[in-house]
């Protein structure tokens, strides 16, 4: 199927089901790739619909960098707001007459660090990516002597992959409560600003910040919007490659040494992040986070159900309803139940509890927002130049029959 066939196709099911909020953000997601300016207006929907304010701040971030690759900026009737205005770092009229070397050292409050109290105990199901987790990233960083006998240092890049949804930044919190380290969460918007140079700065920053807070994890979701290949042309190219160079030069340690520093990158599109960001010594373990399995659904359906009105929920059935079903996903149908057994309780005049029947019609009216990402996939993996990284995605494909 063409790719503009493919894009009438999802515009027909969003215009079809409006409120299918997470189809709306995997369509203005593949807009910020073919449109940037039709991206813009299908966010605005987004917004005024009710979407998820956090969602609109990193799209809007992302639109942002799209414009930058392509060299467009946007014009001033353009409905989406601008990306905020840069709070990490001083402006140009704050740095007057402060030395150079001392313009990005990281300032009190600035990034706040926190110490999660998960693990990745705390994680239901998806026993193959924690295994995967221990034997390629964790296992070294839990006995630093033994690695340190074979010449290897505390600190680590991971990037982790896999459809929207799937509680990539809740891994990266496990993952730090594991390393007992400091966790530092990173976002586009935080990042990109219509600057020159600000960036850069922000980039700086963090690293020096979670240096002196070490151990520390540092945490970034949507890399591909910051950490994209890097093209020929365009002022708003070279703005990128800048962006990345600096990613780089922290990443290398080349302004000062990362001992303790665990960088962790989270994206739904691995085959748009720039090759050199992925050569060996840099961010070259990777870990495929796939649909929550049937204990991680059923534990998700508990969590969710837990403190509300429900009459002997069959999680376990629900669960099995629900494959190929995100994290987010899941949510949406408790959701959606919820809100139905609340409009019969007003109408009945008395609480009507959420039961199994109510549950599964609801998933049985949502279609699973990760079947466009595997969509997407799939011609990656048939066409595309793998250098390793979708060998799990290959084998679940095979294993599902996809």
């Amino acid at each position: 199927m063409a790719h503009d066939d493919f894009l009438e196709v999802i515009e027909s099911e969003v215009r079809r089901d409006p409120q299918n909020f997470a189809l709306l953000e995997d369509f203005i997601t593949l807009l910020l790739q073919a449109d940037p300016d039709r991206a813009a207006t299908e966010l605005a929907t987004f917004e005024a619909g009710g979407g998820d304010r956090t969602r609109v701040q990193v799209l809007r971030a992302r639109l942002m960098a799209a414009r930058l690759r392509g060299g467009a900026a946007a014009p001033p009737s353009e409905p989406v707001a601008p990306a905020p205005a840069p709070i990490l770092t001083p402006s140009a009229a704050d740095l007057d007459g402060v030395d150079d070397e001392d313009d990005d050292a990281p300032m009190p409050g600035l990034w706040d660090a926190e110490r999660p109290a998960v693990t990745l105990a705390d994680v239901a199901g998806l026993a193959e990516v924690k295994q995967h987790l221990d034997s390629t990233f964790l296992a070294p960083l839990r006995d630093p002597e033994m690695a340190a006998a074979f010449g290897q240092k505390p600190g680590g890049s991971l990037l982790m992959y896999g459809p929207p949804g799937c509680g990539k930044t809740f891994i990266a919190r496990a993952i730090a409560g594991d390393l007992g380290a400091s966790f530092i969460h990173v976002t586009l918007a935080d990042l990109i600003s219509k600057y020159i140079g600000d960036s850069e700065k922000a980039i700086r920053s963090v690293f020096r910040h979670a240096r002196a807070a070490a151990p520390c994890v540092i945490f970034l979701d949507e890399f591909d919007a910051l950490g994209g290949r890097r093209s020929s042309g365009g002022g708003g190219s070279q703005s990128m490659r800048m962006i990345v160079t600096q990613l780089l030069e922290e990443l290398d340690g080349v302004s000062s040494a990362n001992d303790g520093v665990y960088f962790l990158a989270a994206t739904n599109r691995p085959w748009d992040i720039d090759p050199a960001l992925r050569r060996p010594g840099r961010i070259d373990k990777t870990v495929l986070v796939l649909p929550p399995d049937g204990v991680a659904r059923a534990a998700i359906l508990q969590g969710d159900l837990e403190g509300k009105p429900a009459d002997g929920v069959d999680v376990i059935r629900v669960a099995a309803a629900t494959e190929g079903f995100s994290g987010a996903d899941i949510a949406h149908v408790v959701k959606v139940a919820l809100q139905q057994a609340l409009t019969a309780s007003m109408a009945a005049g008395s609480v009507v509890p959420v039961t199994t029947q109510t549950l599964l019609a609801a998933a049985g009216a949502v279609t699973p927002s990760t079947t466009s990402w595997f969509d997407q996939v799939a011609p990656v993996l048939e066409y595309g130049a793998d250098d390793g990284t979708f060998d799990q995605l290959r084998a679940y494909r095979v294993k599902r029959g996809l």
